[in-house]
């Protein structure tokens, strides 16, 4: 069965262990993105030597291909992808704010319009529910509706009731004797007020633990860390908090300092096959000339396999050239170093130096300009509507 244990404090961030059906995890932790059952362009074995310890798989992607049921068949999504750790899996609600025009929210559901062969779906929160019992995660989330940060507050109230609507449907359509936990969702946009409403009501139903969502959705960082501090301090203190969809290095230590134990996002892996690679310095663009012919890793004193083995001359190479191993030693570099970002949170909120480190952390590390950043969300809003 799933439990949590929350064995330490530094200020707000927390430290603790997730138990579940699968193994345990120690947290803070994050979790690689394996949309389609796949992390892409690295194996199972190599997520391990990264340190990951548990996966996300996106219901919405498997419901179409191959369908919920070939992988319950087939072992379920842990049997499935040949990971042997424990798994967590959204309900697609993410999926249908970012379908654009292929969607229409009702109370009952979303209706959309598959992007890979255009045929109609409906998902509800009995749906969402079973195909997440058909994938067999050792954690589900509630079905729950996101909209842009810049909605007015009648329209986030509409979308947050509706929210609480699908998240007591979920827990009627779950199953007595499963072992998988369900996660609520604390929506309310920007509005500090409907976060409060939201969270009352979702910590009341008291389920195994809690999401923050409807953050990262084009709102500047400052708003984002404060909605993600409010959110997190209306929770329960002993169960799990999951903030959805975050992943810059700096977003991960400023939201743990805030009381997140739990994080997932496809950045880390996105940026490394586009060649943008993290370093304790901020992310560096291997494509540039100034690493044509460089000796050295990407990094002095990181320990992944990449860098162990290669220089970033290599990599600048591979990157040039097109090659598809760049992708995945950039990809196994990306994560062991967001991986060991979390080893070395956690050690540090078990000594009690997390403030410290945190500082640190975020006085040498650069992140992307914000006008950069919101510059490729104005473009991934412009192809809304186009495949996921």
């Amino acid at each position: 069965m799933f439990s949590f244990d929350l064995i330490a404090t530094s200020n707000n961030a927390r430290a603790g262990v997730l138990h579940t059906p699968h193994g345990d995890v120690p947290t803070p932790v994050f979790l690689p993105v394996a949309t389609q059952a796949s992390v892409k362009t690295v194996t199972p074995r190599e997520l391990r030597e990264v340190g990951a310890t548990m996966l996300l798989g996106n219901t919405y992607h498997l419901y179409l291909r191959p369908g919920v049921d070939i992988v319950r068949d087939m072992g379920g999504l842990s049997g499935f992808m040949g990971w042997d750790g424990p798994t967590l899996t959204d309900s697609g609600g993410f999926q249908a704010y970012s379908l654009g025009s292929r969607v229409r929210v009702t109370d009952d559901g979303f209706q959309f319009r598959s992007h890979i062969d255009g045929t109609n779906h409906l998902f509800t929160p009995e749906s969402a529910m079973a195909y997440q019992q058909a994938l067999g995660a050792d954690i589900a989330m509630a079905l729950d509706q996101c909209i842009e940060y810049t909605e007015d507050i009648d329209e986030v109230r509409a979308a947050m009731q509706r929210t609480h609507a699908w998240l007591a449907r979920c827990v009627s359509a779950q199953r007595p004797d499963t072992a998988q936990a369900l996660f609520g969702i604390v929506q309310g946009g920007v509005f500090l007020d409907l976060r409060e409403e939201s969270a009352a009501y979702v910590t009341s139903l008291d389920l195994p633990g809690y999401a923050v969502g409807g953050v990262e959705v084009g709102e500047p960082k400052a708003t984002m860390y404060s909605v993600t501090e409010h959110s997190a301090a209306l929770l329960p203190r002993k169960r799990p908090r999951h903030l959805l969809g975050v992943g810059s290095p700096e977003d991960l230590v400023e939201c743990a300092a805030r009381g997140i134990d739990m994080f997932d996002c496809a950045l880390p892996t996105r940026v490394a096959r586009n060649g943008a690679l993290y370093t304790r310095a901020g992310r560096v663009n291997i494509d540039a000339a100034a690493y044509r012919g460089r000796e050295g890793p990407v990094e002095e004193g990181c320990d992944c396999s990449t860098c162990r083995s290669f220089s970033v001359g290599y990599l600048h190479h591979l990157f040039r050239s097109r090659e598809l191993l760049a992708l995945r030693l950039a990809t196994i570099h990306n994560l062991r170093f967001v991986m060991r970002l979390m080893e070395e949170m956690r050690g540090a909120i078990i000594d009690g130096t997390f403030p410290t480190y945190a500082q640190a952390f975020l006085e040498s590390y650069r992140p992307a300009a914000e006008e950069v950043r919101m510059a490729q969300r104005e473009r991934w809003l412009a192809s809304r509507g186009n495949a996921p």
